[in-house]
């Protein structure tokens, strides 16, 4: 009897496990998340103050979206033909539902069918050129259809040395406008014993001074949207080219490359040390200088130009995208869209320090009031971007050799440029 007794509260107690069970796994799938909460998988490459910002923006979603959990997965090199590991993920079927992208990349990625087109779900949303810079939205876009939405932006100034301007008689208030005037400002500030550079005034191929910087500059075009064709002989180009050859033969490039071979960066960047008067760089060098050198009494002036006029820039910056396979998609886009508005891009740009792709919200962190970063935001509206192509990093490496064999003296800039474009077209027609 006692037996008997003792099977049934076996029982009883088998059958009590088995409803809790079941009630538990109501309130939670396979993955152990609660019903009615969806999980979007997100790879990013921030570390530092990156990764402070985007948790911050991760918590303002998760706050004001209950359904939505966003899992967060930091994924190295993340950048610029760095994206191996996202690759083999959507070529494997394991793709996350969004990923932070460089909007570089997003037409070679667009053009082999590796990320989504976000065009009807933007629409449906609200979201359009309007709410962003031109350019980083024309940027996000490949063959009329949109795979990105643009995040950070940045664009390129000359930094001057302003002590070094009134040494030598120069007026820091008016800085170089024209090529000729960069020329002659280069001369006086550059400090030369033997083949020996103590103080170089300027190196046009420096830092952020590639070969579209100067093209641009000199009224030139990379790229002809109608032909689908890249333009990098196109004559102004060509005579960008010439300009960095004849300056490059001028100073002797070997010489120069003995400089430059030496410097260093962060506190032993060159520009911070004195040692060279006057450099194209951007926005991201301005906290450098503050670490490093505070009390640098510096300013930025526009590319020069042959005419001193039509001063332009170019840009780039970061994107959120929905790699091919994502299987949350609605979700992933909602976490796109807020990631992408104005109340994300303030949270992101505030603590991480990047321009937003957003005017409005440069304007509300003050970026537009600082002397300096001012001068970088006010560009913007005249900035270009790179051709969106899928032959986007083959295009960029091959205009950065013919730079190099130009000022070396091997091969004239037409002669480079034209074979730079027949190659590059020859790969995007392949």
């Amino acid at each position: 009897m006692k037996n008997k007794f003792g099977m049934i509260i076996l029982f009883s107690i088998l059958l009590l496990s088995l409803f809790l069970t079941a009630c538990s796994s109501k309130e939670t799938d396979s993955k152990g998340e609660k019903e009615g909460v969806t999980t979007v998988k997100f790879w990013h490459s921030q570390t530092n103050k990156g990764l402070d910002a985007m948790n911050a923006v991760i918590k303002a979603f998760e706050e004001s979206h209950p359904d939505i959990k966003i899992d967060a997965t930091y994924v190295a090199n993340q950048g610029e033909g760095q994206n191996e590991k996202l690759l083999a993920a959507v070529a494997g079927g394991n793709a996350p539902d969004v990923a932070y992208f460089d909007r570089f990349e997003i037409g070679s990625w667009a053009a082999q069918g590796s990320l989504e087109d976000l065009s009807s779900m933007a629409e449906e949303a609200g979201i359009n050129r309007e709410n962003f810079y031109p350019f980083a939205w024309d940027e996000a876009s490949y063959d009329g259809k949109l795979y990105g939405l643009p995040i950070t932006t940045d664009s390129r100034l000359v930094f001057f040395n302003i002590d070094q301007f009134e040494e030598v008689g120069l007026d820091p208030d008016n800085p170089p406008k024209t090529i000729t005037e960069l020329e002659e400002a280069a001369e006086k500030l550059t400090i030369k014993k033997g083949n020996r550079f103590e103080r170089i005034g300027f190196i046009p191929w420096y830092g952020q001074g590639w070969l579209y910087t100067w093209g641009w500059s000199f009224g030139g075009d990379f790229y002809d949207e109608e032909t689908g064709k890249v333009t990098a002989n196109d004559p102004k180009v060509v005579e960008a080219l010439q300009w960095e050859a004849d300056f490059a033969k001028k100073y002797d490039v070997e010489d120069i490359a003995g400089f430059t071979d030496s410097q260093g960066s962060e506190a032993m960047d060159p520009f911070i040390t004195g040692q060279i008067s006057m450099k194209v760089s951007g926005p991201f060098d301005v906290p450098n200088i503050k670490k490093f050198k505070p009390d640098l009494n510096y300013g930025v002036f526009p590319v020069p130009t042959p005419t001193g006029e039509d001063h332009t820039t170019w840009s780039g910056g970061w994107s959120v995208v929905m790699p091919k396979g994502a299987k949350n998609k609605e979700a992933g886009f909602e976490f796109m869209e807020f990631f992408a508005s104005e109340e994300g891009q303030k949270i992101f740009s505030e603590i991480i320090g990047d321009f937003a792709a957003i005017d409005s919200v440069n304007e509300e962190l003050g970026y537009k009031d600082d002397p300096i970063l001012g001068e970088f935001v006010k560009i913007l509206p005249n900035a270009h971007h790179r051709p969106v192509i899928k032959e986007g990093s083959l295009y960029w490496n091959e205009l950065s050799d013919a730079v190099e064999n130009a000022t070396r003296g091997k091969g004239t800039p037409k002669e480079l440029l034209d074979k730079v474009t027949e190659k590059v077209n020859k790969a995007l027609d392949s």
